[in-house]
């Protein structure tokens, strides 16, 4: 557009473009028609590029900057429909382009684009993508035409700098624009564009982001210990899905889309940004928020203290009436034929004229029906001085004049409110609020607005959300019964009675009713008339709601007193045509309109069509929302249309007014059209200090003010500090304006503290001393006085913002935000802006309605420059930026956004945005310094600063295994196989074993000699069939079972070590197959027993498409065994040889075997079995997965030891029955039982609603003991105490159930038997579990500080379950290997008989083998061997004392070393970080967190529609800040179940970022934080 002003076009060439563009602006034209159009216009007036073979239609590249003084006033003038013109400014918009530009020279932010699944997009936003060569695809071009000033000059020659300029917007196009091609694709690596991707990232990261790194980002920091013969075997698995295995950190295949945007954010991130952050103390190891420290440059305020100043003297005209009333009567006996009011149909055809005669006589009727017609003469439903509600729609306003009256003339309040269009109305609950707290019981209404009202069946009015129950009553004449002769209303001269209320929305949402007297009333109306001129029978056209405010004032109150006639345009009306009330004021020649900058607006847009305009009848054109300080583009873009139509400057008169002070000032018509109004341009940079500077030298962030006039005839006026004491301002500091008047509200209805603090203001001067006796107002504008008494109005102090102690109107980002190229991609009037508060600042919030045609890209790039625009203008960065479908946003009944409803639907997450881009790493400085580590206290030093602070160090051990008194027959054995051939001589039928099936009967059992039997054949097998020698490795592939522990017991009959594996899962081959091969491979298993069904299963189709089958070892069918037995049973000569190795995968994704000796699987046994107190007379239930750690152990080993009977439960049965666990425990009255945590979450999920009927199947747990859950984790306290509270009722102990710890180092150190119902003395109950809480913010610094329950920031942490016999444990740091005292936390360390003697590796690799099983202490008790756990913990000296009345050591584990992360020098641990995030919202079942170059990922699983996805992005971030202090860098929503868990019910959460890194999560969404 801006090409006109630099080409000689024709006049009419130019008057055809701009039609065009106005065209496009109003959306009667596509962008691409637009193109064709004025290509083919301009295209002969072009001079040729020299060939470039460049599209003509956009040459604007190497242009000479237009300045405004350029470019025509015409062409300003007609552009101006392309934004919302109460914030429409040329200056301001090419101030946004030059900030722009400057931000293109510091080099292009590279903002990654988010991805989104198809589904969630609308359109395809794939365009063509062509070289620059080809197509040009710069910055959209700008009616503004100083898009590229100053960006260009000076950087060689223009056509160089023109293509790389070109290949960088092509280039971050292209990323952009494979982005979304690709999202499709779910399980390939690299697909579509990604490629392409991953290279452009890397020519951005070279070209122009250089190599500076600020941060220190490494990718070198993610080590990951894994044995290393599952790196060779886990190479070969592409797919995701298969929780036991993946490539972790070096192995991740780093090509893929996704590591390239994160590369880019990385990238933008390594950027210096902000200031770096102050010093500031550190108390103890207290994180301490960054506070913004005042810059010593900032401008301060260095003028005199203002003076007060005092509107004229209110004339008191001798004929005024004595009150409003008085003025209706004589108005209505003296002239009753004179028009008063004239209403419009939505053609614009007058429907009605009121006459001061109806309108007398009607609101005496009303005023008579109300107070005699409702409830008995004895009792009468409202009384003088009650509240009463008017409910009028806004195209009635002849109705609600009546009943106002009519309430005035019977001495009612009346409290005008919006018609609540539905039960669920944006902010009608909170308008409920307000008649509720004004008493109100009566509410007046039309008959069609009665008719409209949302109804019940019954056809009653229901009451709505909040609302007190109404009486509805009709004014309608009709439905009226005519007063007496002799009953007159009573009419007073005006006193200070209250008139009436009118509502005000605060900035919160709430609702509050100003008070308004009779004498306020009156003085208001008398204070209009004068400064006004209003005079008899005078006609004014009203465009405001008449309901309150401005239209209130004039065109139903003043108007009366002065017998004018109002022409009313109902809002219906102006949206089918906006002209229409330049039409009216031609029409009935007014002399007054009354209108806000919107109508100025929307007639500019559309006087296109109209030919005989003619405004010199008008002599006052007051425009109500004159006080937003955009107001005034509209009023000169209006002036510059229409002043050839008539339109006397002058006339123009900007107000400002507010519901607390009513009007504050008003600019007066004045004759003399020689003085100019006033006008200040004020820097922005000056106002967020709250201080006045006349234009800065930057002439870009400057704010244009218009005058609103002087101060009210007969009111004192000065501007005070907005917070803290009202003290004066000084001339040159912006401040809230206060009135003291008779013409102000009174109060807010019903709130006296609020009151005081609003309406009973005493200015200070400097020494303190008030300035007047009489109370001020404040009025909720900020602004000054300027010279000459002049008002001007900087924004309201609903819209201030003050971030990092700078100040910010909400207006005024609105205004920048739309000067960025609107009408492409948002809607004018719906874009709202407000804070919120995150991490103890206001952060700022961005949201705009999208137009539906606009693609990703487009809105990307609009999103990605408005950030760049305000952070240039304003110098503050916006925290999130959202774009919502067109329409979807709150409203007010007027059609504006509902501000306080949009920020509530934001926070609470169901705004559902299209479009967000949250910007915590700019906007967010006032983080915690990051922790450096000190350099290390040799050990001495802390021996001696332990005892001096009489700190113990921090160890513990279990009971003494040497001094224990036990009748323990099965110790006399070294070897489990003894024990097996033992009971099966002494206690042959003893049953050892019972199986049950999911209907909870019992599929098989084992007694002692049918196991033995059955081991004695496997093993005739293992060496017939199998050939096996002694020490031969064999891999045990069962379903939890019989089978599996016949087998096991066969293997050491053999002599051969047994694995057990979990069998492949038979619905998914392809992701379990790889694992079992790879246990069977890395094992180096001889050869693999299993049942015929899965033997088939492994021999499958779909089992050779997973893996290479014919590399298997011999696969033995045990169901199919030989008759005879062995000739000789093995026996081990050495009781350290291996019994049996033990395979799993950990959380981080390794998988580990560990060796198991005779003697350690014996110690381990008899521990247990003294803990817990094991019999053969006793049952003991066990619901877990027996392939690994404890749970494998007392599955299949406890019994044979102990004798005790073991009721089998597979877990997976628990799937098609959840009750069947605990119906078993039930009926088989067992008083131990064992269960995962997977076990436990299905029962308190599956069963949560169907206790009752549990409790009349008569299940009954309240035998149960110990419920032990078997776990190698954090114990989950939030599960085990809803699973307590919810078995409560079917007789579940809340002290019966408790945790376990085991590693791989130590398969059980600690397991918690409560003995209910036994005296402490009688044997070795151990005392409860303790739950603590701890300092989290502490817990980063490993430190442990423990604080009360409920306390800030406190983290519940429960014991893990007491120590088991013959167990030693000490802390020990991690890095130095010292022991380290109670308050610290560390890494475990155990030493113990069952112990595993290290870790079975192919290639043996032996340091990490003596690391972490012979590790010893560098100071202290260094000779004692230590095996480490890899888990960090803590110990505590509880005021408990176990059986020996030892006090009791508690120890707590926090987390696994490797799966901790460390950020910002903390060490957080995903699980709480998780916590918080599922916290946030209903939709969020999962989440798992993990790092990637030192950004934080954040994986939530979403349960609800693809649209909430985004609304996730916001609370999460802001909850991470809130309670750990950390920037989320990457946010992904996927489906249900993508986060893969393993067996335990352990998120895999290293396995979750390979799959994220290799783009095969197939997320709905992925939002890159900047």
């Amino acid at each position: 557009m801006a090409d006109r002003d630099t080409l000689p076009l024709p006049l009419e060439v130019r008057d055809r473009l701009a039609e065009l563009e106005l065209e496009l602006s109003e959306g009667d034209i596509t962008q691409k028609g637009y193109e064709k159009k004025r290509s083919k216009l301009i295209g002969a007036f072009l001079p040729k590029a020299p060939g470039k073979g460049m599209d003509p239609s956009v040459p604007h590249e190497r242009r000479t900057p237009v300045t405004p003084g350029s470019s025509s006033r015409y062409h300003r003038r007609r552009s101006s429909g392309s934004r919302d013109e109460r914030y429409r400014s040329d200056v301001h918009t090419e101030a946004v382009q030059a900030a722009l530009a400057k931000q293109k020279e510091r080099g292009k932010m590279a903002v990654p684009m988010p991805s989104k699944r198809r589904s969630l997009v609308v359109q395809s936003s794939m365009d063509a993508y062509t070289p620059p060569g080809e197509e040009h695809i710069g910055l959209q071009d700008t009616s503004s035409g100083s898009e590229e000033e100053g960006s260009m000059q000076g950087e060689g020659t223009p056509t160089s700098s023109q293509g790389s300029i070109n290949m960088e917007n092509w280039i971050s196009r292209a990323i952009h624009g494979s982005t979304t091609s690709s999202t499709t694709s779910s399980s390939s690596t690299q697909s579509g564009g990604s490629g392409a991707a991953s290279r452009l990232a890397d020519v951005m990261g070279q070209t122009h982001l250089g190599k500076s790194d600020v941060t220190g980002y490494t990718t070198d920091s993610i080590q990951v210990e894994r044995p290393q013969g599952s790196t060779t075997a886990s190479r070969a698995t592409p797919k995701y899905g298969n929780a036991e295995l993946m490539e972790t950190g070096d192995g991740v295949p780093v090509g893929g889309r996704v590591s390239a945007k994160i590369q880019q954010l990385v990238n933008t991130l390594k950027r210096p940004k902000r200031p770096p952050l102050r010093e500031f103390f550190v108390d103890d190891f207290e994180e301490l928020l960054e506070v913004q420290q005042p810059d010593p440059n900032q401008p301060k305020a260095e003028g005199a203290q203002m003076l007060a100043m005092r509107g004229e003297q209110l004339g008191v005209v001798t004929n005024w009436p004595p009150s409003l009333e008085a003025a209706l009567q004589r108005w209505g006996t003296i002239s009753p034929k004179a028009p008063c009011l004239t209403t419009m149909d939505t053609n614009g055809k007058p429907l009605y004229i009121l006459t001061y005669g109806k309108l007398w006589v009607r609101s005496m009727k009303v005023a008579y029906n109300i107070l005699h017609k409702l409830g008995s003469k004895q009792e009468p439903m409202v009384r003088p001085g009650d509240r009463v509600a008017l409910v009028f729609p806004n195209n009635d306003p002849a109705a609600f004049m009546v009943a106002f009256y009519g309430c005035l003339l019977a001495e009612l309040v009346p409290v005008p409110i919006e018609v609540p269009l539905t039960r669920k109305d944006a902010g009608s609950q909170q308008i409920g609020f307000l008649l509720g707290s004004c008493g109100v019981t009566v509410a007046l209404t039309s008959d069609a607005c009665h008719k409209g009202l949302p109804k019940s069946t019954t056809g009653e009015i229901p009451q709505f959300k909040g609302w007190p129950k109404l009486l509805w009553f009709v004014t309608e004449s009709k439905h009226l019964s005519k007063p007496p002769r002799d009953w007159f209303p009573h009419i007073k001269d005006a006193n200070n009675d209250t008139a009436y209320i009118e509502y005000k929305t605060c900035k919160d949402g709430s609702v509050l009713g100003v008070t308004v007297m009779r004498i306020a009333l009156l003085t208001h109306c008398q204070a209009l008339t004068q400064s006004c001129g209003y005079t008899e029978a005078e006609t004014i056209v009203n465009v405001l709601d008449f309901k309150k405010d401005v239209g209130l004032w004039h065109g139903i109150l003043t108007s009366v007193m002065n017998m004018m006639h109002v022409i009313s345009i109902p809002y219906s009306l102006m949206k089918v045509n906006p002209l229409s009330w330049i039409q009216k004021v031609c029409q009935y020649k007014a002399k007054v309109a009354c209108v806000k900058s919107r109508d100025m607006h929307w007639a500019l847009v559309a006087h296109k069509d109209q030919r005989d305009v003619n405004l010199s009848s008008l002599r006052m054109l007051v425009v109500a929302d004159g006080s937003n300080p955009w107001s005034i583009s509209s009023c000169d873009a209006f002036l510059n249309v229409f002043q050839s139509k008539g339109l006397k400057p002058e006339v123009i008169c900007p107000c400002a007014s507010s519901p607390e002070a009513l009007t504050v000032a008003i600019r007066r018509p004045t004759d003399d059209s020689n003085q100019p109004p006033g006008r200040g341009v004020l820097s922005m940079q000056g106002l967020s200090h709250g201080v006045i500077r006349v234009d800065s030298e930057e002439k870009l962030s400057v704010l244009t003010l218009q005058d609103v006039g002087t101060a009210m005839p007969g009111a004192l006026m000065c501007v005070v500090k907005p917070d803290g004491v009202p003290q004066l301002c000084k001339t040159d500091e912006i401040g809230e304006l206060c009135v003291c008047s008779v013409a102000t509200g009174t109060s807010y209805y019903g709130l006296s503290g609020m009151t005081k603090n609003t309406f009973e203001v005493f200015p200070m001067n400097s020494v303190g001393a008030p300035i007047s006796e009489y109370p001020f107002t404040r009025t909720g504008l900020l602004g000054f006085v300027g010279p000459g008494g002049l008002c001007f109005i900087a924004g309201k102090m609903d819209g201030l913002m003050v971030v990092g102690g700078r100040r910010h109107n909400a207006d005024d980002i609105v205004a920048t935000a739309l000067a960025v190229e609107p009408m492409k991609f948002v809607y004018r009037g719906r874009i709202a802006v407000f804070s919120i508060t995150v991490l103890h600042d206001e952060r700022i919030v961005v949201v705009a309605e999208q137009r539906p045609d606009s693609t990703e890209e487009d809105s990307f790039q609009w999103m990605s420059r408005v950030l760049q625009a305000i952070d240039g203008i304003h110098q503050v960065g916006v925290y999130c930026l959202a774009l919502v479908p067109s329409n979807t946003l709150p409203k007010t009944p007027l059609g504006g956004i509902h501000l306080s409803e949009t920020k509530q639907l934001f926070l609470e997450g169901s705004l559902h945005p299209c479009n967000v881009l949250m910007c915590p790493h700019t906007c967010v400085t006032n983080l915690p310094k990051p922790r450096q580590k000190q350099p290390e206290i040799g050990p001495a030093s802390v021996m001696v600063g332990n005892l001096v602070s009489g700190k113990r160090i921090a160890q513990a051990s279990g009971r003494d295994l040497g001094q224990m008194e036990d009748n323990d027959q099965a110790r006399k054995f070294l070897f489990l196989s003894e024990v097996l051939q033992w009971r099966a001589q002494t206690t042959p039928d003893h049953v050892l074993y019972t199986l049950l099936n999911s209907r909870g009967m019992i599929a098989s059992s084992l007694s002692c000699v049918q196991l033995h039997k059955r081991a004695e054949k496997i093993a005739t097998m293992l060496a017939e069939r199998g050939h096996l020698q002694d020490g031969d490795h064999v891999a045990l592939v069962y379903p939890p079972g019989i089978d599996l522990i016949a087998a096991f017991y066969g293997c050491l009959y053999a002599g051969c070590v047994p694995i057990t594996v979990r069998p492949p899962h038979p619905q998914n081959i392809a992701t379990t197959l790889p694992t079992v091969k790879m246990i069977v491979e890395v094992s180096r298993s001889a050869c693999m027993m299993t049942t015929a069904v899965i033997c088939k299963l492994l021999r499958s189709k779909e089992a050779s498409a997973a893996v290479d089958v014919r590399t298997w070892p011999p696969v033995l069918d045990t169901d199919d065994l030989p008759k005879k037995k062995p000739p000789l049973l093995y026996k081990p000569s050495n009781p350290d040889t291996l019994a049996y190795l033990d395979f799993s995968v950990s959380t981080t994704g390794m998988l580990a075997g560990v060796k198991m000796s005779h003697t350690a699987t014996s110690a381990f046994c008899r521990s247990i079995k003294l803990q817990c107190e094991l019999y053969p007379s006793r049952e003991v239930a066990i619901c877990l997965d027996p392939y690994c750690g404890l749970g494998f152990v007392i599955w299949c080993l406890c019994s044979v030891y102990s004798g005790h009977q073991s009721i089998l439960i597979p877990p997976s049965e628990l799937e098609v029955n959840p009750a069947l666990w605990l119906l078993a425990v039930s009926q088989y009255k067992v008083r131990d039982t064992f269960c995962s945590y997977s076990v436990m979450e299905l029962c308190t999920k599956g069963l949560g609603l169907q206790t009752e009927s549990l409790k009349s199947r008569g299940l009954d747990l309240s035998r149960v003991r110990t419920c032990v859950v078997v776990a190698e984790e954090r114990p989950r306290i939030a599960l085990t105490q809803s699973f307590s509270k919810l078995f409560k009722d079917l007789g579940l102990h809340p002290r019966a159930v408790s945790t376990s710890f085991g590693c791989r180092v130590n398969l059980a150190v600690c397991l918690q038997p409560h003995r209910l119902g036994k005296l402490a003395d009688q044997g070795t109950s151990g005392p409860d579990p303790t739950t603590v809480y701890v300092d989290m913010r502490a817990l980063r610094h490993d430190r442990v500080r423990l604080v009360e329950r409920g306390s800030p920031h406190s983290l519940p942490l429960m014991e893990s379950g007491k120590i088991l016999p013959g167990v030693r444990i000490i802390i020990a740091n991690p890095e130095t290997k010292g022991p380290l005292g109670d308050s610290h936390l560390g890494e475990i360390w155990v030493c113990s008989g069952h112990n595993a003697s290290g870790y079975f590796t192919v290639y043996g690799d032996e340091a990490l083998q003596s690391d972490h099983f012979n590790s010893r202490l560098s100071f202290g008790d260094t000779q004692t061997i230590w095996a480490r756990t890899g888990y960090l913990g803590f110990l505590r000296r509880t005021e408990l004392t176990d059986a020996s009345g030892e006090r009791h050591d508690a120890l707590y584990v926090v987390g696994a070393l490797d799966e901790a992360m460390e950020l910002r020098g903390m060490r957080y641990h995903p699980i709480d970080i998780e916590t918080s995030v599922i916290r946030t919202h209903k939709s969020i079942t999962e989440c798992a967190v993990f790092t990637w170059t030192n950004l934080l990922v954040v994986v939530v699983e979403l349960d609800g529609s693809e649209q909430e996805a985004l609304d996730l992005v916001p609370l999460v971030t802001n909850v991470v800040l809130e309670e750990h202090y950390l920037i989320v860098g990457v946010v992904v929503v996927v489906d249900i179940g993508v986060i893969p868990i393993n067996s335990r019910g352990e998120k895999q959460r290293m396995h979750l970022r390979d799959g994220f890194l290799a783009d095969q999560l197939d997320p709905i969404y992925v939002a890159y934080n900047m």
